[in-house]
């Protein structure tokens, strides 16, 4: 957490500013819904995506940021609790960040509710405001995240999953909303076109050097907040797996793919394959992915002015690829 607090304190002012202004956006009429999103707010996570607007709008303004740019980070938050509140309801999870999840403490139906006011709060936050350019980076991110959801529902089914096809559905699924993050941040603060690219790209590398991480997670030792395995219970190739399938013979492919299909739930065939990745060097193909899109993402970070706003998306690019959690 050291590393949270530095990358947060040159928008330390803006972070509280920021809260008091969200859980304020949370509040209505009706009694059920505040004593769920009070829940929501107290169980708030790092809030890493509204600290890399506010990162990102003081690096391209020189230390400067308005209204807009508050609106661009309450929109993000708002659409990223609601695809997380969704994401619990498909994948019948009862857990998140440690907590009960909100569908596990007031059922799916409620769950998909709530999913869907934080959805059309978020919109409506744009349109009232005249943020159309905010609104379509944002459309444009949920409908990717969609997209590359269903994507890999798709081909979980036969697993048949390739890297460039992996790639693509993190890129929609994880990447965009985190380079919609650096957009926002740009839009906010009205850079060029030009610059809106840039640091999309930014954004983009982050992403996914942060989900490559994340498939990590499923063959460590240590408590992350997700059960090791999982990934592979649910049936999901991550890079390390399709790795490993890729360099298999034919009799070693057909058991990895069987073992998957057919044993997932079993314990000791899931140890079985995390061993037989681990040999094959999968995890070792991985990390040499995500420590590409790491120095992608530094690369293009250089090409801002040095400041202590820069120094900090340095210090959050790094502990992307070095979290346990």
């Amino acid at each position: 957490m050291k590393k949270v607090f530095k990358i947060r304190e040159p928008i330390s002012k803006e972070m509280e500013v920021f809260e008091e202004k969200f859980s304020n956006l949370m509040l209505t009429k009706v009694p059920l819904l505040n004593r769920i999103t009070h829940y929501i707010i107290k169980r708030k996570g790092k809030q890493m995506r509204p600290m890399l607007i506010f990162l990102c709008s003081k690096l391209l303004s020189g230390g400067k940021v308005n209204e807009k740019v508050f609106r661009g980070a309450s929109v993000i938050e708002l659409i990223h609790t609601a695809t997380l509140i969704h994401d619990d309801v498909v994948d019948d999870s009862n857990r998140r960040r440690g907590f009960f999840s909100i569908n596990a403490i007031w059922k799916n139906k409620i769950a998909v509710l709530v999913g869907d006011f934080l959805l059309s709060k978020g919109m409506l936050l744009c349109i009232e405001n005249k943020d159309y350019d905010l609104l379509e980076i944002i459309s444009e991110s949920v409908r990717n995240m969609s997209e590359g959801e269903l994507l890999q529902i798709e081909k979980a089914k036969n697993l048949d999953i390739q890297e460039d096809i992996y790639f693509e559905i993190i890129t929609k699924k994880t990447a965009s909303l985190i380079s919609s993050c650096c957009k926002i941040a740009a839009c906010g603060v009205g850079s060029s076109k030009k610059e809106q690219k840039l640091i999309g790209d930014l954004g983009n590398s982050i992403g996914i050097a942060f989900q490559i991480k994340d498939d990590l997670f499923d063959y460590g030792r240590k408590k992350i907040g997700k059960p090791r395995g999982i990934d592979i219970k649910e049936k999901k190739l991550t890079l390390p797996l399709i790795y490993s399938i890729n360099n298999s013979d034919r009799s070693k492919k057909r058991w990895l793919i069987n073992s998957i299909k057919k044993h997932s739930n079993d314990k000791k065939v899931v140890k079985e394959i995390i061993n037989y990745v681990k040999e094959t060097g999968g995890l070792e193909y991985a990390i040499e992915k995500m420590n590409l899109f790491h120095k992608s993402a530094i690369k293009i970070l250089e090409k801002f002015p040095k400041s202590k706003y820069s120094d900090a998306l340095k210090e959050m690019i790094d502990y992307v690829i070095e979290r346990d959690n």
